[in-house]
């Protein structure tokens, strides 16, 4: 898989911040329509000495060179206290499914001995994704016997009368350093015969590790071509990965011809060129199709506080 023309498409810098808002444009995803390309993301509001993770969108042209509109409020509400997205939402990821918008949610809620917990949410619009309604005030995946802890980042793609999800769930909370625990995360696969009901994960890694078994990895995406299945998702060192280079997110790939069964090949994945707004980070990738093309949207340093990027995709 090869990547080119790679540019940013949406920074702060360019457009002014919702009231409120202090930055980021993290984990972009795509809905397009019929005049549009709708792209959600997470952006950050000031929480004391925490924030708190609103999902925002911008839309954009067909041809993905003009910005359009960019919202003005959040699209879903965060949960009430005590819920598993009191403290933030994200990824945010929105499919269409006939005439039905979903999206799947990450939401997140603050812990004591450990930094936070999350879980999957589900969510429906009726207004073409300007704004999403909670089914429920729980998640639709959650912590359970085999994964204990972090389920989350839900990419979901419908195959015939399945609904396919591959997701992120914790392996440990491991202290590096004593009394600061370091979250550790693989990439998973579930089905649903709905898109809702799940069957419970079995704590199985469908994505072997390339650093060593302490390796993170989050935010799988797949796309279809005639050669399989592919997929690109974000993977990192689990310990002093925000301050450290060459310890924060980079982008792996994996290919497959069944959806369950995966082969890692992150050499295969190329970049024909590297930019100073990614020279230390690549993370929270998202394939889509438009036009007959392939594009990837993704975020660079610093976790995506300023935008996001797009590239084009040679399978």
């Amino acid at each position: 898989m090869r990547i080119c023309n790679q540019r940013i498409l949406f920074s702060w810098e360019e457009h002014k911040l919702p009231d409120g808002f202090v930055g980021y444009a993290q984990s972009p995803q795509v809905l397009v329509l019929e005049d549009r390309v709708r792209i959600f993301f997470s952006a950050r509001v000031q929480d004391g000495e925490y924030y708190l993770s609103h999902v925002l969108w911008v839309d954009v042209s067909l041809s993905l060179d003009q910005v359009i509109a960019v919202a003005s409020e959040p699209v879903i509400e965060l949960g009430g206290p005590g819920t598993f997205d009191e403290h933030g939402i994200f990824p945010f990821h929105v499919m269409s499914d006939g005439d039905l918008v979903r999206a799947y949610t990450c939401g997140w809620s603050r812990r004591k001995s450990v930094s936070v917990e999350t879980g999957v949410g589900y969510a429906e619009s009726e207004d073409l994704g300007k704004s999403f309604k909670k089914k429920g005030a729980g998640p639709i995946l959650s912590a359970s016997l085999h994964e204990p802890f972090l389920v989350g980042d839900a990419f979901v793609r419908k195959e015939r009368a399945t609904y396919h999800m591959w997701y992120m769930f914790g392996t440990e909370w491991k202290e590096f350093e004593p009394g600061s625990p370091d979250r550790i995360y693989k990439i998973g696969h579930t089905t649903s015969a709905n898109g809702v009901d799940w069957e419970v994960g079995t704590g199985t890694p469908i994505i072997p590790d390339k650093l060593h078994e302490y390796e993170s990895m989050a935010l799988p995406t797949v796309i279809e071509s005639e050669a399989g299945y592919h997929m690109i998702f974000c993977y990192r060192e689990s310990h002093n990965f925000r301050s450290s280079l060459g310890r924060g997110y980079q982008l792996g790939y994996a290919v497959s011809s069944d959806l369950e069964e995966w082969v890692r090949c992150d050499d295969d994945l190329v970049f024909e060129t590297v930019h100073d707004w990614e020279s230390n980070m690549r993370c929270y990738p998202h394939l889509f199709k438009l036009n007959g093309k392939t594009y990837l949207l993704y975020n660079g340093n610093q976790f995506g506080k300023d935008g996001f990027a797009i590239a084009e995709v040679g399978l």
